[in-house]
């Protein structure tokens, strides 16, 4: 255990004086030391596979019993390559989700671009294995249907922010590092045909979104609450990549939202330039949705922790998760 705990203050790219949110790339040493605790397993250990949370109470179960471990004692700082929580751009203007709505509807009026099923999603989520500290796996998503009803799902590692760079994944027995790109997973489906939601098409009237939406999460007829709004929105775009429409429908649903405030502009993930909005959470995390405020439509949405939890190495502002949609 004293040679692994060395290894990963040595592969830590923090110093523990430094600031919590650093993520500086990995120097040469560094590198090497984090490859040989990865790939040297002195004794065979049981993984549990990462998994994105799908409703927020969930969320914060999952994440908090896997992020367990801090290694150094008092002075040591977590082994954690998480990225940095978006910031808001200081003294910018933020745009009201109603005037949001407004611009989506003009935008949507020739109906272009189309509903499209299917998904382009890069990915950010915490997990980790038993023993060892948690880690922030990337990982990008093309789900593409065919007429017939078939489809195809390719996953590959890898992290925008740090191009070409190594990427760590977990194959379900160990974390390992592989090359920028590297395919996890290409996967083709048979056809397949429904009428609810998700296989059945999202309609773009807001009346018949919000009763969609209910069914794809819930099953049965109830109000959705903000946060339900946003597990609802996330588990939409995971599977439809939306139209002028649809995102000027969606748009309206979430200008009626309680609590969800616009905070200024952001840029995302991708580089691209949005506006955000944040809802804070009663279970102590804050959710953060980016729009493009000219037409709508949902560029991500990041889970951070807004309160510390010392037991489980948890600060505030440490991401649980991102996702950045694309077209």
């Amino acid at each position: 255990m004293a040679d692994e705990l060395d290894l990963l203050r040595a592969a830590d790219p923090v110093p523990a004086a430094g600031p919590h949110f650093g993520d500086g790339p990995l120097d040469h040493t560094a590198e090497r030391h984090l490859a040989r605790l990865l790939h040297e397993t002195p004794r065979p250990r049981r993984r549990t596979r990462p998994r994105l949370a799908w409703s927020l109470a969930a969320a914060l179960v999952a994440v908090v019993t896997v992020v367990t471990v801090l290694v150094g004692g008092p002075a040591g700082a977590p082994a954690v390559a998480a990225p940095r929580p978006l910031a808001v751009r200081v003294h910018s203007v933020p745009v009201p989700l109603a005037e949001v709505a407004k611009l989506a509807a003009v935008a949507a009026q020739d109906g272009s671009p189309a509903l499209r099923q299917g998904t382009h999603v890069q990915s950010w989520s915490l997990g980790m294995s038993d023993g060892r500290p948690p880690v922030t796996l990337p990982e990008e998503r093309v789900e593409r249907w065919a007429a017939d009803g078939s489809h195809t799902e390719v996953v590959v590692a890898t992290d925008p922010s740090h191009p070409g760079r190594p990427v760590l994944t977990d194959d379900g027995e160990r974390s390992r590092l592989v090359e920028d790109g590297h395919v996890l997973s290409r996967r083709t489906f048979p056809p397949m045909w429904g009428d609810g939601p998700p296989l059945g098409t999202p309609p773009h009237d807001p009346a018949e979104l919000r009763a969609y939406l209910i069914e794809l999460v819930y099953g049965h007829t109830r109000t959705l609450t903000t946060s339900e709004l946003l597990d609802a929105t996330r588990e939409l775009l995971d599977n439809w990549t939306l139209g002028a429409r649809e995102s000027a429908a969606l748009a309206e649903l979430l200008a009626d939202a309680q609590g969800l405030r616009p905070a200024g502009q952001v840029t995302d993930r991708l580089g691209r330039t949005g506006q955000a909005y944040v809802h804070d959470e009663a279970s102590g995390a804050r959710r953060m949705l980016i729009l493009d405020p000219a037409t709508g439509a949902v560029l991500g949405l990041e889970t951070t922790f807004t309160r510390d939890d010392p037991e489980y190495g948890v600060r505030a502002g440490d991401v649980m998760e991102y996702s950045a949609w694309m077209r």
